[in-house]
């Protein structure tokens, strides 16, 4: 069945990834009959699954829940290029082998392309990694294929020693080496208070942009 090899990609691109993204397998619905003659392949979705809270395991080993109000499938012969809409967000957490939460995924929006592997965040977009490392940004982008991650938009980092800012980020997709393009600053982090994350800019999340190049750059690698 279609769906059934839909879900199956799907749950792959989630195996690839080490901290990101979803496999929905909840209720579906049939829309509304309409005259074949007035729909429109490009705006109306082929599928449409609400309500999507499932546990996903592998090897009979729960690693992630994935949580999303809507998916909207966009799969038309007609279409050059297949994708899939979550306008209402995606939440996702994953569990190492005892159950505890290693690293959290939540954005306001998100596309996958699905000839391209490629999926785009929108929105107020934060990533969690244990121990104490979090990133925050207003788009991301996941390259499946070159297993990278990047942002030509504002991007905020934390860990346990400093947060670091700066306009531009790309990453290997388990976030253990990365750089950040215009370093913004270096901010060491106050070991008894902590410190406040930074205020994301109020401003719409822009369009979709390749990776940015600089010779302003700060490496990290973590393990």
């Amino acid at each position: 069945m279609e769906t059934k090899n839909q879900i199956i990609h799907l749950r792959r691109a989630i195996l690839w990834f080490a901290v990101v993204l979803l496999l929905p397998v909840a209720a579906c619905r049939n829309e509304r009959k309409v005259d074949a003659g007035n729909i429109d392949s490009r705006s109306t979705p082929t599928m449409r699954t609400t309500n999507v809270n499932t546990l996903i395991s592998d090897s009979g080993i729960v690693q992630y829940r994935i949580v999303t109000p809507l998916w909207l499938m966009y799969e038309d012969e007609s279409l050059d290029t297949p994708y899939w809409r979550f306008p209402e967000g995606l939440y996702l957490r994953r569990f190492d082998v005892f159950q505890n939460v290693i690293a959290t995924v939540a954005a306001d929006s998100a596309i996958y392309y699905k000839n391209q592997r490629l999926w785009r965040l929108d929105g107020r977009v934060e990533i969690t990694r244990a121990p104490k490392d979090l990133f925050q940004t207003q788009q991301l982008f996941w390259d499946e294929r070159k297993h990278l991650l990047y942002t030509s938009c504002f991007i905020h980092i934390e860990n346990a020693t400093h947060m670091l800012e700066g306009d531009g980020f790309r990453s290997d997709d388990r976030l253990t080496k990365y750089t950040v393009v215009h370093p913004k600053g270096i901010f060491p982090l106050n070991p008894a208070g902590g410190g406040a994350p930074a205020q994301m800019p109020q401003t719409s999340a822009p369009a979709a942009a390749s990776a940015p190049s600089s010779s302003a750059n700060t490496q990290q690698t973590t393990n």
